[in-house]
C-alpha cells in the first residue's frame, strides 16, 4: 500500500444543544479507536478559540482522550497554538501525553494568525514572537529532567517524557521568521504548503547554526475523501456541511497573512472547484489512492456537522471497500 492513511478530527459542527455536542464528541473518539483497529496511520487535531462553528479549542484533552482508546494510531495536532499556553504547564501537560500514548504523540508548534484568539487567552499578540522564542526554550529545558533557571528562580519539571531527547514536534509557520526559527532551535521546520524558497532560508539558518533539521508539509494530494455509491445525490446531501467549515476558515482570512487554501467559497460550487473535498465512489478512490502514492487519504467524516450515521457510513466504506482491498493486493 502506498498511500498514507489519516483521520482528521477538529469538531467543526457546533450542535445547539450541548447533549448532541456530547454525542459527536464520543463518535469521534469512536472513530479513533476504529481507524487505529484498521491500520490508519495517524489521527490529526487542530487548535482555534472563539470560532462560531465550534472548532477543536482542546486539542491536548482530545489527544489524551484519543490515546486512551487506542494502541499503534500516531496523534498529532498541526498546529498547536503554544503561544496562547503556560510554557511550563505546557510542558507537564505534554509529557503526560507522551507517557499515556507511549510516545504516539507529536505536534506543530504554532502561533496563530488570529488576534481574537489572544484577546480571549490573555496574551498580547505584538509579543507573539517572543512568546515563541521563550515557549520553545522552555520546553527544550524542562524536558531534560534537570533543574533550571526559570524567571530568575530554580525550577524542575516533572515526569519526563518517555520520548528522548523529547517529543516530536516541529516549528510551524508561513514566514522566514519562522523558518529561521525552527533552524535556530535545530527544530524540524513545517510550513504548511510547499515552498522552495522558505525551504531554502531555513538550509541556509541551519547552516550558519551548526544545527541539523528537515522540512516537512502536508504536500500535494490531501484531499478530503468522502466515499458514497451515488457522488452526486452525496454531495446535494454533505455539500452544506462542507461549505459551513469552509465559510468559517475563510472568514478569518487577513491581509498580508498566507494561509493553505485560501479562497472565497460562497456556494457548494465553489467547494467543488476548490478541490479540498471530493466524493467519490470505492472504485474512484482505488483508483486515486493507486496512483503511483500521488495521494493520501485524508478522512474528514464529522466536518461542519455530518450528521453521524452519514459520517460512519463514508468512513466504513473507505476502510471495508478501499483500504482493506488496497492491503489484500500487497
Amino acid at each position: 500500500m502506498t498511500f498514507s492513511t489519516a483521520l482528521r478530527l477538529n469538531m467543526t459542527g457546533l450542535q445547539p444543544d450541548p447533549r448532541d455536542e456530547a454525542k459527536r464528541y464520543r463518535a469521534a473518539l469512536d472513530m479513533a479507536a476504529y481507524v487505529d483497529a484498521h491500520g490508519f496511520d495517524a489521527v490529526a487535531l487542530e487548535e482555534h478559540h472563539g470560532a462560531g462553528n465550534g472548532w477543536l479549542p482542546s486539542p491536548l484533552t482530545m489527544a489524551a482522550a484519543i490515546a486512551a482508546r487506542t494502541q499503534r494510531v500516531r496523534i498529532s495536532v498541526t498546529a498547536l497554538l503554544v503561544t496562547l499556553y503556560d510554557p511550563v504547564r505546557l510542558a507537564e501537560d505534554i509529557a503526560v501525553l507522551d507517557l499515556i500514548s507511549d510516545g504516539r504523540f507529536s505536534f506543530v508548534a504554532g502561533s496563530g494568525y488570529r488576534p481574537e484568539e489572544y484577546h480571549a487567552l490573555g496574551k498580547d499578540w505584538s509579543a507573539r514572537g517572543r512568546l515563541m522564542d521563550e515557549v520553545i526554550a522552555t520546553l527544550l529545558e524542562a524536558w531534560r529532567g534537570e533543574p533550571f533557571d526559570y524567571k530568575g528562580r530554580r525550577i524542575r519539571v516533572t515526569p519526563v517524557p518517555q520520548s528522548r531527547p523529547h517529543p516530536l514536534f516541529f516549528v510551524g509557520g508561513m514566514s522566514a521568521v519562522a523558518a529561521r526559527r525552527a533552524a535556530r532551535f535545530g527544530l524540524p521546520f513545517y510550513p504548511p504548503f510547499e515552498d522552495p524558497a522558505l525551504e531554502q532560508v531555513y538550509r541556509e539558518a541551519l547552516e550558519h547554526h551548526g544545527t541539523r533539521g528537515f522540512v516537512a508539509h502536508p504536500g500535494a494530494g490531501n484531499t478530503m475523501l468522502f466515499v458514497d455509491p451515488e457522488p452526486e445525490q452525496a454531495w446535494e446531501r454533505l455539500g452544506p456541511y462542507f461549505l459551513r467549515e469552509m465559510q468559517e476558515y475563510d472568514s478569518w482570512k487577513l491581509e498580508g497573512v498566507r494561509r493553505p487554501s485560501e479562497g472565497s467559497t460562497a456556494t457548494i460550487d465553489d467547494v467543488r472547484r476548490s478541490g479540498r473535498f471530493a466524493i467519490v465512489t470505492a472504485a474512484e478512490a482505488r483508483a486515486l489512492l493507486g496512483d503511483g502514492g500521488k495521494h493520501n487519504a485524508v478522512l474528514h467524516p464529522l466536518v461542519g456537522g455530518v450528521p453521524l450515521e452519514a459520517a460512519w457510513a463514508s468512513l466504513r466504506r473507505f476502510v471495508e471497500q478501499v483500504l482493506q482491498p488496497a492491503r489484500k493486493r500487497e
